[in-house]
């Protein structure tokens, strides 16, 4: 048995007081958490393993706090191990919103994820929360030139594609840091998100929270890396959502939809690299596939904004075909 996995069963044994239990894998993220289902006496539990040399637990706790005091459906805290790096948690459950949205299904799954996003935004304690600030948004966004482009795909652009990359890169945290702020899941998904019985979503892999750009989680939700609807679809859900949850306010549809539209750009040229970097660094290759719908939402984007043609015109071009021979020669 692997130490860090008789450390969990010690944990549970000793300091819980559970001797008669079954212990299996119930996910893993991208990062370095693992979470596993705890089963006893009929029920079931989630024990979080965060290395702590790796992951902090505190942040998990903070975050939990203030979204179950915003009645956001998240895990309870049943017990704590924070020397170790160990949380015991309630369990919202199996089934991933991802795998249960359906043509039939989306409506009143998005239905309930908009208005818990909705909780979050205005119920939210967002004191204290790290600033999605420009340092921030250039990190994430270098990502992709760092680990995409240079790691997986070894495409090494000239000095002229690197200072246009830049000037969008410029361009994308303008828009950003114009948009009202909120409390940001940063991670809101379907992936994220449980279906749960009676009340939905659950919603999980809160714990980066920052204090962001509105539209930031909104994206996340409707311009989901792992599923793609269609762009009436999305853009209806998304002025829904304004509608609903902001009322009148300063700005129009259009400027609304400008600031959703350039904001999934900045997310999926972050999350392009993160893909990449899982399985150049964390040896995680699962999420090679979904790269090439990560990065159609930007090349949906080319005749409706001129700032992004090149970037949209690179992607096409050299991004794209490298990928798909890439991607087969890292097929395991």
């Amino acid at each position: 048995m692997p130490a860090r996995l008789k450390q969990i069963n010690d944990w549970i044994r000793h300091t819980l007081g559970i001797t008669e239990y079954t212990l299996a894998p119930a996910s893993t993220d991208a990062s370095f958490r693992r979470y596993y289902r705890l089963a006893y006496n009929g029920e079931t539990r989630i024990v979080m393993d965060a290395p702590p040399e790796r992951e902090k637990c505190d942040a998990y706790i903070d975050i939990d706090t203030r979204l179950l005091a915003a009645g956001v459906q998240v895990p309870a805290i049943l017990g704590k191990d924070l020397d170790q790096g160990f949380l015991l948690l309630s369990d919202l459950g199996t089934v991933l919103y991802l795998d249960a949205l359906t043509e039939g299904s989306a409506e009143g799954l998005y239905g309930d994820a908009l208005t818990a996003l909705a909780d979050m935004q205005t119920l939210a304690d967002k004191s204290g929360l790290p600033p999605y600030d420009e340092k921030l948004l250039l990190q994430e966004m270098r990502l992709f030139p760092d680990w995409l482009l240079g790691r997986h795909l070894q495409i090494n652009l000239p000095e002229r594609q690197q200072a246009g990359l830049q000037r969008i890169f410029d361009f994308l945290i303008a828009n950003a840091l114009e948009q009202p702020r909120v409390f940001v899941h940063r991670d809101y998904h379907s992936r994220n998100l449980m279906v749960c019985p009676g009340r939905n979503p659950g919603v999980v892999d809160f714990q980066d929270a920052v204090d962001g750009p509105f539209t930031y989680d909104l994206v996340s939700l409707l311009k989901d890396c792992y599923i793609k609807w269609p762009r009436k679809k999305i853009n209806d859900w998304a002025l829904g959502f304004r509608r609903q949850t902001h009322g009148p306010a300063t700005y129009d549809d259009e400027t609304f939809l400008r600031w959703f539209d350039l904001m999934g750009v900045q997310r999926h040229l972050k999350v392009s690299g993160i893909f990449a970097r899982l399985y150049h660094r964390d040896h995680k290759d699962g999420f090679l596939k979904d790269i090439p719908r990560t990065l159609s939402y930007i090349v949906d984007l080319g005749q409706e904004y001129a700032e992004l043609n090149p970037l949209v015109e690179l992607i096409e071009a050299q991004v794209l075909p490298a990928l798909e021979e890439a991607n087969q020669s890292c097929a395991p």
